[in-house]
Protein backbone atom coordinates (compact mmCIF):
# COMPACT_ATOMS: atom_id res chain seq x y z
CA UNK A 1 0.00 0.00 0.00
CA UNK A 2 1.28 3.67 -1.25
CA UNK A 3 0.04 6.73 0.41
CA UNK A 4 -0.77 9.66 -1.15
CA UNK A 5 -0.72 13.04 0.25
CA UNK A 6 -2.41 15.65 -1.36
CA UNK A 7 -3.18 19.33 -0.80
CA UNK A 8 -4.80 22.50 -2.86
CA UNK A 9 -3.38 24.75 -4.50
CA UNK A 10 -4.58 28.46 -2.98
CA UNK A 11 -6.74 28.56 -5.75
CA UNK A 12 -8.04 25.43 -5.07
CA UNK A 13 -6.45 23.33 -7.17
CA UNK A 14 -5.09 19.26 -6.00
CA UNK A 15 -1.44 19.01 -5.73
CA UNK A 16 0.30 15.52 -5.36
CA UNK A 17 3.03 15.25 -3.24
CA UNK A 18 5.33 15.30 -5.94
CA UNK A 19 4.18 18.91 -6.82
CA UNK A 20 2.38 17.87 -9.92
CA UNK A 21 -1.80 17.96 -10.48
CA UNK A 22 -4.06 14.86 -9.23
CA UNK A 23 -6.87 13.66 -8.69
CA UNK A 24 -9.09 14.03 -5.75
CA UNK A 25 -10.82 10.68 -5.84
CA UNK A 26 -10.03 7.08 -6.68
CA UNK A 27 -11.34 4.79 -9.55
CA UNK A 28 -14.09 3.33 -6.86
CA UNK A 29 -15.52 6.56 -5.98
CA UNK A 30 -13.61 6.84 -2.60
CA UNK A 31 -13.10 10.82 -2.22
CA UNK A 32 -9.38 11.61 -1.59
CA UNK A 33 -9.90 15.36 -0.65
CA UNK A 34 -8.33 15.91 3.07
CA UNK A 35 -10.60 16.76 5.61
CA UNK A 36 -10.51 21.00 6.59
CA UNK A 37 -8.83 21.99 9.56
CA UNK A 38 -9.72 24.60 11.79
CA UNK A 39 -8.24 28.07 10.44
CA UNK A 40 -9.24 29.88 13.38
CA UNK A 41 -8.29 29.99 16.81
CA UNK A 42 -10.58 29.68 19.65
CA UNK A 43 -12.16 32.68 21.71
CA UNK A 44 -11.25 32.38 25.05
CA UNK A 45 -14.17 31.98 27.34
CA UNK A 46 -14.95 32.78 30.85
CA UNK A 47 -14.09 36.80 32.73
CA UNK A 48 -11.46 39.05 32.11
CA UNK A 49 -9.60 40.64 34.79
CA UNK A 50 -9.02 44.24 34.25
CA UNK A 51 -8.04 46.69 36.75
CA UNK A 52 -9.47 49.89 37.67
CA UNK A 53 -7.74 52.74 40.30
CA UNK A 54 -8.49 54.39 43.05
CA UNK A 55 -6.88 56.20 46.20
CA UNK A 56 -6.12 54.30 49.27
CA UNK A 57 -6.07 55.47 52.88
CA UNK A 58 -4.50 52.44 53.99
CA UNK A 59 -1.23 51.88 51.35
CA UNK A 60 -1.16 56.18 51.41
CA UNK A 61 -2.84 57.36 54.81
CA UNK A 62 -1.52 60.65 54.32
CA UNK A 63 -2.83 61.31 50.62
CA UNK A 64 -0.11 63.89 50.03
CA UNK A 65 0.69 62.78 46.72
CA UNK A 66 -2.91 63.21 44.86
CA UNK A 67 -1.53 61.92 41.33
CA UNK A 68 -0.63 58.31 43.41
CA UNK A 69 -3.64 55.85 42.89
CA UNK A 70 -3.32 52.27 43.38
CA UNK A 71 -4.80 48.92 41.42
CA UNK A 72 -7.96 47.19 42.10
CA UNK A 73 -8.75 43.98 40.10
CA UNK A 74 -12.51 43.27 38.53
CA UNK A 75 -13.34 40.42 36.45
CA UNK A 76 -15.72 41.16 33.82
CA UNK A 77 -17.43 39.32 30.85
CA UNK A 78 -15.46 38.91 27.53
CA UNK A 79 -15.86 42.01 25.61
CA UNK A 80 -14.37 43.93 22.91
CA UNK A 81 -14.94 47.31 24.41
CA UNK A 82 -12.94 45.77 27.19
CA UNK A 83 -11.36 49.89 27.70
CA UNK A 84 -15.16 51.17 28.22
CA UNK A 85 -15.66 48.18 30.24
CA UNK A 86 -12.72 48.79 32.29
CA UNK A 87 -13.86 52.70 32.63
CA UNK A 88 -17.60 51.51 33.41
CA UNK A 89 -16.17 49.33 36.38
CA UNK A 90 -14.23 52.66 37.63
CA UNK A 91 -17.30 54.90 37.42
CA UNK A 92 -19.02 52.14 40.11
CA UNK A 93 -16.60 53.23 42.41
CA UNK A 94 -15.16 50.72 45.20
CA UNK A 95 -17.13 47.71 46.38
CA UNK A 96 -17.87 47.03 49.84
CA UNK A 97 -14.68 44.57 50.15
CA UNK A 98 -12.26 47.06 48.70
CA UNK A 99 -13.37 49.80 50.85
CA UNK A 100 -12.63 47.59 53.72
CA UNK A 101 -9.10 47.31 52.01
CA UNK A 102 -9.06 51.49 52.00
CA UNK A 103 -9.99 52.21 48.38
CA UNK A 104 -11.75 55.17 48.05
CA UNK A 105 -12.43 57.53 44.84
CA UNK A 106 -12.38 61.00 43.60
CA UNK A 107 -15.19 60.26 40.61
CA UNK A 108 -18.64 61.37 41.44
CA UNK A 109 -21.16 59.34 41.26
CA UNK A 110 -23.20 58.70 38.13
CA UNK A 111 -20.60 59.54 35.43
CA UNK A 112 -21.53 57.97 32.26
CA UNK A 113 -19.40 57.47 29.05
CA UNK A 114 -20.40 59.72 26.12
CA UNK A 115 -17.46 58.78 23.77
CA UNK A 116 -14.31 56.64 23.42
CA UNK A 117 -11.97 56.31 20.85
CA UNK A 118 -8.65 55.21 20.81
CA UNK A 119 -6.48 56.92 18.05
CA UNK A 120 -2.83 56.60 17.50
CA UNK A 121 -2.04 55.69 21.33
CA UNK A 122 -4.42 58.15 22.81
CA UNK A 123 -7.74 57.60 24.49
CA UNK A 124 -9.87 60.31 23.73
CA UNK A 125 -12.41 59.73 26.64
CA UNK A 126 -15.76 62.24 26.58
CA UNK A 127 -17.64 62.49 29.65
CA UNK A 128 -21.07 63.34 31.15
CA UNK A 129 -21.16 66.36 33.13
CA UNK A 130 -21.32 64.84 36.36
CA UNK A 131 -17.47 64.26 35.95
CA UNK A 132 -17.11 67.93 36.59
CA UNK A 133 -20.22 68.75 39.09
CA UNK A 134 -19.09 70.26 42.32
CA UNK A 135 -15.20 69.44 41.87
CA UNK A 136 -12.50 71.71 42.81
CA UNK A 137 -9.01 71.77 44.64
CA UNK A 138 -5.99 70.84 43.01
CA UNK A 139 -5.39 67.40 44.91
CA UNK A 140 -9.19 66.30 43.94
CA UNK A 141 -8.54 66.85 40.37
CA UNK A 142 -5.27 65.33 40.38
CA UNK A 143 -6.64 62.36 41.80
CA UNK A 144 -9.84 62.06 39.19
CA UNK A 145 -7.24 62.30 36.16
CA UNK A 146 -5.11 59.51 37.89
CA UNK A 147 -8.02 57.72 38.31
CA UNK A 148 -9.22 57.76 34.56
CA UNK A 149 -5.65 57.73 32.93
CA UNK A 150 -4.62 54.61 35.19
CA UNK A 151 -7.10 52.52 34.55
CA UNK A 152 -6.74 53.12 30.45
CA UNK A 153 -3.40 53.06 29.93
CA UNK A 154 -3.53 49.92 31.39
CA UNK A 155 -4.15 48.73 28.14
CA UNK A 156 -1.01 48.27 25.46
CA UNK A 157 -2.06 50.69 22.50
CA UNK A 158 -3.25 53.30 25.03
CA UNK A 159 0.11 56.01 26.07
CA UNK A 160 -2.15 58.87 26.54
CA UNK A 161 -5.22 60.07 27.58
CA UNK A 162 -7.40 63.12 26.78
CA UNK A 163 -9.94 63.70 29.23
CA UNK A 164 -13.27 65.83 27.76
CA UNK A 165 -16.90 66.76 29.07
CA UNK A 166 -19.73 67.09 27.25
CA UNK A 167 -17.10 67.39 24.21
CA UNK A 168 -15.35 69.83 26.06
CA UNK A 169 -11.70 69.27 27.19
CA UNK A 170 -10.33 72.97 27.45
CA UNK A 171 -11.05 74.30 31.16
CA UNK A 172 -12.68 71.65 32.91
CA UNK A 173 -11.10 69.73 36.16
CA UNK A 174 -9.70 72.94 37.18
CA UNK A 175 -8.85 73.31 40.46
Amino acid sequence: IIGLLIWRLPGGNPVGDNGNPTATSTGDGTDLTPEPTPSAVPEPSGPLAVRVFFGNTKTDPGTTQCERVYPATRLIPRTQAVARAALEELFKGPTAIEKAQGYTTAINPGVKIQKLAIVEGTALVDLSQELGDQVGGACLVTTIRAQITETLKQFPTVNAVTISIDGNSQDILQP
